[in-house]
């Protein structure tokens, strides 16, 4: 399995504090809903402190965490990709701090600079391929528990 690419980490060290001037701090309480599955995805954040539990709705009644994320973790990356709406929903697990980034400001800076823009993709590229490579072995390990013998 490969290992977790932490998104500021992976962009050098000029194009990160590009990316950081755009920046604000925010935090969450712990259990506050911090968006929802189909809301509008117009920002993402870098989880600084605390724990997200991304989840997914079952039914009416019932969602299930699909995936937990921590410190250095990006949320959120519906902001890339037409129709700019959140596959999950997301819940601060703890008390949480992050880094918030406006997709605008972030896309606008991207054309300004192609060379960040494209090592920013990537970065997610990477962060969604593994976090893809967890969610299969997660399914394969479900299903190995409910098969008959």
């Amino acid at each position: 399995m490969t290992e977790a690419t932490k998104l500021l980490t992976a962009l050098p060290p000029a194009q990160r504090a590009r990316l950081m001037t755009l920046a604000r701090e925010v935090s969450f309480p712990e259990d506050v809903v911090i968006f929802e599955a189909g809301g509008l995805a117009d920002r993402f954040w870098v989880i600084r402190s605390g724990a997200v539990s991304l989840t997914q709705r079952v039914n009416q009644l019932q969602r299930v965490t699909v995936a937990g994320l921590g410190a250095g973790d990006l949320l959120g990356w519906s902001w890339l990709f037409p129709p700019h709406a959140w596959d999950f929903g997301a819940e601060a697990f703890s008390r949480v701090r992050a880094y918030e980034f406006d997709a605008a400001e972030v896309l606008r800076l991207c054309e300004e600079d192609p060379r960040l823009g494209l090592t920013l993709v990537r970065g997610v590229a990477e962060i969604l391929a593994h976090r893809l490579e967890l969610t299969r072995g997660r399914l394969m390990e479900i299903t190995s528990r409910h098969r008959a013998p």
